[in-house]
C-alpha cells in the first residue's frame, strides 16, 4: 500500500482569487471600502495584526467579526474597559473541588481572531497582556505559559477622536501593529447602498459565507512568503524608513520593524494583486498604513497640522522610487 501524495502547497498567484473571495464576502457587510478591506487582508495574509483606528460606527467590529466567518477562524470578541484585567483576557486557573487540582480556563485571547474592542480604553497592564500575545504567540499566567492556536491575529480597534478616561496606546505597542488602517465615512451613494441592503434582507445580521479554514489561511501564507522581493525594492523600504528618521517634524522616526513590514506587507499586496513578485507601487501603496502609527511628530507641531500620516506622504515624495526588472515587465 503506497502512501498517499503529500499536498500540493498553494503557489503566490493562487492567493489573488483567494483574497478575491474573501474581499467578495467581507464586502457583503462592510460596504463600498475594498481598498482598506483589502489593506486589513494584506496584514493577515502578512501574518500581522491590524489596528483599525476611526470614528465610531464605521464598521469595525462588523469588519472584524466578518474576516473571521469568511477566514473560518474562531472568533473572540473583548470589550477593552477601565476595569479589565489581564486574566480576563488571557485566563485563569481554577481550584477544582472535586479533584483538588487547579484547571486554567483560557480567557477570549485564545481564539483565531480576536477583536479587541477600544484597546486605549483599557490600562497599561492590560494592554501589556495582550502585547505578548501578539509578539510571542502565547501568554503567560502563574508562571506557565501557553502557547495560542495558529493562525492568531488581533483586530483592534480605537477612537481616534476621544480622549478622556482613555490610556493611550504607547510607541512600543503600537510597533507591534504591522498596520493601522481607517475606513472613513462612506460616500452618499455607499450609505444609500447600506441601507437598502438592510432593507432588503430584513434583519440586522449579514449571512457571511465561509470561504476558507485555519489551514487554508495558513497555506496562503505560506505561498506569499514565496513572493520575490528584488534587492532595490528592499532597499527603497530602508531608504523610507530612514527618511522618517530625518524628517524636520519628527521627534523619533520608524525603527526596523517598519522596513519589515513594509517589506512583508508589500509582498502580501502584490499576492493579493496576482503577482510573485513585489514592485515599488506596492511599497507605496502600504506605506502609509505601515508607517504613519510609528512616526511621532515633536511635540511643538502638535497643533500644527503635522502628522505621522503627513510625514509618510512627505518621505514618498522626497525618496527616490527605483527601476527594478520586476517594475518593468
Amino acid at each position: 500500500m503506497t502512501d498517499a501524495p503529500a499536498p500540493v502547497a498553494p503557489t503566490p498567484t493562487e492567493v489573488a482569487p483567494f483574497a478575491e473571495r474573501v474581499l467578495d464576502e467581507v464586502g457583503r457587510a462592510v460596504v463600498g471600502k475594498r481598498d482598506a478591506l483589502s489593506l486589513v487582508l494584506a496584514g493577515i495574509l502578512a501574518k500581522g495584526h491590524v489596528l483599525l483606528e476611526d470614528f465610531p460606527g464605521l464598521g469595525k467590529t462588523l469588519a472584524a467579526r466578518s474576516f473571521a466567518g469568511a477566514l473560518g477562524l474562531d472568533f473572540s470578541r473583548a470589550q477593552f474597559t477601565p476595569d479589565l484585567l489581564p486574566a480576563d483576557l488571557t485566563g485563569s486557573y481554577v481550584y477544582d473541588q472535586r479533584r483538588g487540582e487547579f484547571d486554567f480556563r483560557p480567557g477570549p485571547v485564545f481564539a483565531g481572531l480576536l477583536l479587541a474592542d477600544e484597546i486605549n480604553r483599557t490600562p497599561p497592564k492590560t494592554q501589556s497582556a495582550l502585547l505578548e500575545a501578539m509578539q510571542e504567540g502565547q501568554v503567560t499566567v502563574e508562571g506557565q505559559t501557553h502557547r495560542l492556536p495558529t493562525p492568531f491575529h488581533v483586530l483592534a480597534t480605537a477612537n481616534p477622536v476621544e480622549y478622556e478616561g482613555t490610556y493611550p496606546l504607547p510607541e512600543a505597542q503600537l510597533d507591534r501593529f504591522l498596520l493601522r488602517v481607517a475606513f472613513g465615512y462612506p460616500t452618499a451613494s455607499e450609505e444609500v447602498d447600506v441601507l437598502r441592503r438592510r432593507l432588503d434582507r430584513q434583519r440586522e445580521e449579514v449571512t457571511i459565507e465561509q470561504v476558507s479554514d485555519a489551514a487554508g489561511l495558513a497555506a496562503m501564507q505560506a505561498a506569499v512568503e514565496q513572493v520575490a522581493v528584488d534587492e532595490s525594492v528592499a532597499r527603497y523600504c530602508v531608504d523610507l524608513v530612514d527618511a522618517t528618521r530625518r524628517h524636520a517634524d519628527v521627534l523619533t522616526g520608524a525603527s526596523p520593524r517598519g522596513s519589515l513590514g513594509l517589506v512583508l506587507t508589500a509582498r502580501a499586496w502584490a499576492a493579493i494583486r496576482g503577482r510573485d513578485f513585489v514592485v515599488p507601487e506596492d511599497v507605496k501603496v502600504v506605506a502609509r498604513a505601515v508607517l504613519a502609527h510609528r512616526v511621532t511628530v515633536k511635540p511643538d507641531l502638535w497643533m500644527t497640522q503635522a502628522s505621522g500620516a503627513r510625514v509618510v506622504e512627505s518621505v514618498l515624495g522626497s525618496v527616490e522610487t527605483p527601476h527594478t526588472l520586476e517594475s518593468r515587465r
